[in-house]
């Protein structure tokens, strides 16, 4: 018998439905040659306002802001990797710089917006006028959710915006923001005006109206994201969770090793992730220490090293104590920033904007660190070797989480790949 021929529609609609399938097996798994790491949670510290590479992980020839001679602010110091130097404001990162990547190539093309740098490298992309997209934290939240039962995929110490936001993977893969170290997510907790059996009454009521609503509503997915991210944040306000703020259960040796405001924030994100919490961002973003935090324009720059001693002393004292509780192979440590500074001086001795080279540095994770990847010019504004850009930069991030960079999320029935054509940076998961 003589098959009938299939006609446009029904052979598209059957390639669709054959290239779907195919996509849904091969999901699971990385692309062929994509690398995987073993980290199963990230520390990722922000440094708001864009940290001068020049003056941190990538030292140059030495300037002066009072002649405005470009060049480095301070003194170069040697480091457990051989031939390599940082900042001299660094000498407890240096001792232990082993145990770091730097990345001195990384790049992008925003300069005079904050916001929208910090959206870029949040994101790993540019914008475009239809799609919201989600940031690294957002996506690592999707992917691998919390390690445990009872927690948050996701928390940020410091900026709360929309740039650390989940685009289009909806409410539930947001982050929960915290304001204090010591108090840890107050607008979880029961109002002391309120007795538990009120409380329970609440709940009654708001579960019968969400049933009700969904009832005559199926497909509001937005709404019912929004629901399972405040059903989930209700289950944070027990008193499992709450311990892990309980900072004061810590020694007071290991309370000072980490130093001032900053340095307790770092020590609270290593006890959420031994907790179970997958991505913890940590925001540096006590501007009053020099007036103007690291954006460092006019007289910014004139205690800068203040910033930069405080860095030190945390980001070491956290990756000793990482290695302590012997998860630091398991916690990729993050140091990232919108931009760069360039060497020249302004007017007032501060510096301005530079994108199309900084450092971003990588710790732990189960990555082969005790390298450089990248290499600038006399002065730090020229990449000469290696360039990274941003969606290297997070490809290289999931592919330490052991998330694929190149599967395809869906905003809507639109695919969007998790990162936008980023390529790990293969040396660093090399045995």
């Amino acid at each position: 018998m003589k098959e009938k021929a299939l006609s446009r529609r029904e052979l598209l609609q059957r390639s669709g439905a054959v290239g779907m399938m195919a996509a849904g097996q091969s999901s699971w798994l990385p692309a062929a040659g994509v690398p995987q790491g073993k980290a199963d949670s990230c520390i990722f510290i922000w440094l708001g306002g864009g940290a001068c590479h020049i003056d941190t992980f990538d030292p140059k020839r030495l300037g002066d802001p009072q002649q405005r001679k470009a060049g480095s602010a301070y003194n170069p110091i040697d480091t457990a990797i051989e031939g390599v130097q940082v900042c001299e404001h660094l000498p407890q990162t240096a001792r232990i710089l082993d145990r770091t990547v730097i990345v001195r190539s990384c790049h992008h093309d925003v300069i005079d917006e904050h916001a929208a740098a910090v959206n870029r490298v949040h994101t790993g992309r540019p914008p475009t006028g239809t799609t919201i997209y989600p940031s690294i934290g957002s996506v690592t939240a999707d992917q691998l959710g919390a390690r445990n039962e009872g927690l948050p995929a996701y928390v940020v110490m410091g900026y709360p915006s929309a740039s650390r936001g989940p685009g289009f993977l909806g409410a539930r893969n947001s982050y929960l923001y915290l304001t204090e170290t010591s108090l840890g997510p107050a607008a979880l907790k029961r109002p002391y005006d309120v007795p538990p059996g009120r409380q329970q009454r609440r709940n009654a009521l708001l579960e019968h109206l969400r049933t009700d609503y969904f009832r005559r509503n199926s497909r509001q997915e937005k709404v019912n994201n929004y629901v399972q991210a405040s059903v989930e944040g209700m289950k944070l306000a027990g008193p499992e969770f709450m311990k892990v703020f309980e900072l004061e259960s810590e020694s007071k040796d290991v309370r000072a090793q980490f130093g001032g405001e900053f340095g307790q924030r770092c020590l609270l994100a290593r006890r959420l992730v031994q907790a179970g919490v997958r991505f913890v961002e940590v925001s540096f973003n006590l501007n009053f220490i020099n007036g103007t935090g690291w954006d460092t324009h006019n007289e910014g720059q004139k205690n800068q090293h203040m910033l930069i001693r405080q860095l030190d002393q945390a980001f070491s004292s956290l990756l000793v104590d990482l290695e302590k509780h012997k998860r630091l192979d398991r916690t990729l440590v993050v140091i990232a920033t919108e931009f760069g500074r360039p060497p020249e001086f302004d007017n007032r001795g501060g510096r301005g904007h530079y994108s199309k080279a900084f450092s971003m540095v990588l710790a732990g994770g189960g990555l082969q660190t005790g390298q450089v990847v990248g290499v600038t010019d006399e002065l730090g504004k020229e990449i000469l070797e290696d360039p990274v850009s941003l969606a290297d930069f997070h490809a290289t991030i999931y592919a330490a989480m052991g998330i694929d960079p190149a599967r395809e999320l869906y905003d809507g029935n639109r695919p969007v790949p998790i990162t936008d054509s980023g390529k790990p940076i293969e040396r660093l998961f090399r045995s």
